[in-house]
């Protein structure tokens, strides 16, 4: 898969006033790099017409497009990849049916989540909640900043950190060794949509350049 650094997911809650559509290219053109379509609530049929259009518009910007948990949706609108939860298709039944150019996802909560993914073909993980977050309902305890160490650490495929990561505490995170970050409330919650993810990038450039020359 391409590299990314900025990975924002959908979550039409926290803009309720805004397009999808309107949102989710301020991201782009901030500089998102990764477009997740997570929708817990819609008809499929509506999660097919929105994915529909998230496709054409993460393809008029050249940028990779995930669909989170359904699969069919993902095949549908050829989607650049799937994103999985530990309780979803397990990995080697995903890769069947989405073949073998498609990027797989999971999220992980535990380092021996991370290992079982590596070792089953994930593309990437997905680590966290780091810390406390409202964005998802059935999301398990924060996992800190001490299992984005063990990850940066161990684990040689790409990862991304998320969960109730902000700009005010992302700090913390990209010390502990991440270099992607993934955000959903305070990227698609904000007034200016565009400028956070720029303010998003900074930090990650920022901490990048510190751990290449010291």
């Amino acid at each position: 898969m391409k590299e990314f650094n900025l990975y924002a997911i959908t979550g039409e809650e926290f803009h309720k006033d805004r397009d999808l559509l309107e949102v989710m290219e301020e991201a782009i053109k901030g500089g998102a790099d990764i477009i997740q379509l997570r929708d817990k609530y819609s008809s499929k049929r509506d999660i097919l017409a929105k994915a529909k259009a998230l496709r054409k518009l993460t393809s008029t910007y050249g940028v990779t497009f995930i669909v989170n948990d359904h699969i069919d949706v993902a095949l549908a609108v050829d989607a650049d990849g799937i994103h999985l939860g530990q309780d979803d298709l397990p990995i080697e039944e995903a890769r069947k049916i989405v073949g073998p150019s498609k990027i797989i996802g999971i999220s992980t909560h535990a380092i021996e989540e991370a290992r079982a993914a590596e070792q089953q073909g994930a593309d990437y993980i997905g680590v966290g909640p780091v810390f406390h977050t409202k964005s998802k309902v059935d999301v398990v305890d924060p996992v800190t900043t001490e299992y984005v160490k063990q990850v940066a650490t161990e684990i040689n495929i790409p990862f991304v950190a998320i969960g109730g990561i902000k700009l005010h505490n992302v700090d913390q995170v990209l010390a502990a060794g991440a270099t992607r970050i993934c955000a959903v409330s305070e990227i698609v919650g904000a007034k200016d949509i565009k400028g956070t993810c720029q303010a998003f990038l900074q930090k990650i450039s920022e901490a990048k350049n510190h751990a290449i020359n010291g």
